[in-house]
């Protein structure tokens, strides 16, 4: 069963395809001069709009978004959330206005960086947009749709999803490059992105994560190795252009997309650093991972110093190939510390 994480070809195709877009864009400005822009009355504001900044529109369109979708979560309640892009942000001291042409309204902050939106219509009328006082790329934003009675500590797939599709219609994804952001809008709205295998719209847990397990009833799964830390797949050059920038190993897909999971499914957390539930069952350290087991298939090592290694082996019994005829794979994932020494290992079978 192909599962729809991320894949290397298709991050090479959506490249691509921004790249024809680069290309048909500066053609089409070689061979047709710009006009002249008539001079026009300026306004000050006390904020400058920037790619930090979010369309007070497009938020109150995410706001609907939940009232129309509160099937998936009913009796949710619904709040937008900054977290960091860069080690260096501190959020503590963020504040927020909407400001438009003739107005600026403060938007109270909570001490865990979350906040409502009142709708105004003066702010809609006036496409106001939704400022912070931090620079450009320094933050992202996020939708939180939190459903009562939830175990502490366990995610909602119902909320997850309904967080999804309000997200996407708020564009509160933020992205460095100002084209790429724009051609997300272009190509892909709420419905393509969280109804579909290769819609990748990260989420991120409270602390940094080893594993995540699904449990619907007596069904009980875990998700794979390429579900985590944005596909595994992001790289020095590329990692400035994710949401995920300093909070890669809090992030995870989870499986919107696949209905056969209903919305009452709970997502628990394994954190790197919560104390292992078990004996450990792996080389005892990097050293003894080389010895016995070769190079990994995929190394990430975090700021926090970590490490994640990845192994692959055939399964213990047989399965489909996925649908492109790739074959399944079982995988080893282990967690070193700074000292190599082994903290955990989780072995997951197709």
């Amino acid at each position: 069963m192909n599962c729809g994480y991320p894949t290397t070809w298709e991050r090479a195709a959506r490249i691509t395809l921004a790249a024809a877009w680069l290309l048909c864009c500066s053609s089409a400005a070689q061979q047709a001069p710009v006009p002249p822009v008539p001079s026009v009355p300026s306004v000050t504001l006390a904020f400058t709009r920037d790619p930090v900044d979010k369309s007070y529109r497009k938020m109150v369109r995410g706001m609907e978004r939940h009232a129309r979708d509160i099937a998936l979560a009913p009796h949710s309640t619904l709040r937008f959330r900054l977290l960091p892009r860069l080690p260096t942000v501190r959020l503590d001291g963020v504040t927020l206005h909407v400001v438009g042409e003739s107005l600026t309204v403060p938007v109270a902050v909570a001490p865990d960086h979350s906040f409502t939106l009142e709708r105004n219509e003066q702010a809609l009328r006036e496409d106001a947009a939704l400022v912070a006082n931090r620079k450009s790329s320094s933050m992202t934003w996020r939708a939180q749709v939190t459903s009562p009675g939830v175990p502490d500590g366990m995610r909602r797939l119902g909320d997850l999803r309904l967080e999804c599709l309000v997200g996407v219609e708020a564009g509160l994804v933020s992205n460095n490059a100002r084209l790429f952001a724009w051609l997300s809008d272009v190509l892909a709205g709420p419905d393509q992105v969280c109804a579909a295998p290769d819609g990748h719209y990260l989420q991120f847990a409270e602390r940094p994560l080893f594993g995540v397990t699904l449990r619907a009833g007596e069904r009980v799964a875990v998700l794979p190795f390429r579900a985590l830390y944005a596909g595994g797949t992001q790289t020095p050059d590329t990692l400035p252009f994710c949401d995920c920038q300093v909070l890669l190993d809090r992030s995870y897909y989870a499986p919107l997309w696949d209905r056969n999971w209903p919305d009452d499914t709970l997502l628990e957390f394994d954190y790197m650093d919560a104390a292992p539930s078990g004996p450990l069952e792996g080389p005892i350290d990097r050293a003894a991972a080389l010895r016995q087991l070769g190079a990994p298939l995929t190394a990430i090592t975090f700021d926090s110093g970590y490490d994640v290694w990845q192994y692959q082996y055939r399964p213990a019994r047989r399965v489909p190939a996925l649908a492109d005829g790739t074959p399944q794979m079982a995988e080893l994932v282990l967690l070193f510390d700074r000292s190599g020494r082994t903290l955990k290992a989780r072995r997951r079978e197709p």
